[in-house]
């Protein structure tokens, strides 16, 4: 790319992978633009992290998150996927077991948490909050258009992973989670 700037966007479209153009306010960009949102945040995530060892699995969920936006923004019904808007096998896995080997170092939870704590901690919370909202705008272009069951699985996985993450984060820093306290007790 020798120049950032096209004006091919002034007009309110832009271009899907395969050259079809859309509306910026499609569902799909919303979608695949909540992905782009969630892929920023968790840099800044990353940024937090220096020296944690989760801080690896961060950078490589960013890479997956990019097969994930190539998913989105290719319509399937007028281009095929290529090799990079495919999810690599097994992605999902490592979520599930960097969330059990994080549970297991944890204490049990007792009640819901407010999100917070340290940076970090506060940033995962946002990057959690940010993958449930990208998960519903998939979900959203799941219903006019083929999204593979592995992204919507993927990022399931990933809101879940981000939440143990934030208490893993808090507790390695020695900062309790607040509960919420429930005034209708």
């Amino acid at each position: 790319m020798t120049k950032i700037y096209t004006r091919r966007g002034d007009s309110g479209l832009t271009d899907l992978i395969g050259g079809i153009r859309i509306k910026k306010n499609d569902v799909r960009l919303e979608a695949y633009g909540t992905v782009d949102e969630l892929s920023s945040h968790l840099g800044l995530l990353a940024a937090w992290m220096e020296g944690d060892d989760e801080r690896d699995t961060v950078l490589r969920i960013q890479n997956d998150l990019f097969y994930v936006g190539s998913h989105l923004a290719t319509d399937q019904t007028t281009t095929r996927l290529f090799a990079s808007a495919i999810l690599p096998e097994g992605e999902t896995t490592m979520l599930e077991e960097h969330i059990d080997l994080m549970q297991a170092q944890l204490p049990e939870l007792h009640g819901f948490i407010l999100p917070g704590g340290c940076h970090a901690a506060a940033q995962a919370h946002v990057c959690r909050t940010v993958c449930r909202r990208a998960e519903r705008r998939v979900l959203t272009l799941a219903e006019v258009a083929p999204v593979d069951d592995d992204v919507i699985h993927f990022l399931n996985r990933l809101s879940d992973y981000l939440f143990v993450l934030a208490k893993k984060i808090n507790f390695h820093a020695h900062r309790s989670e607040i509960l919420w306290q429930n005034a209708c007790k």
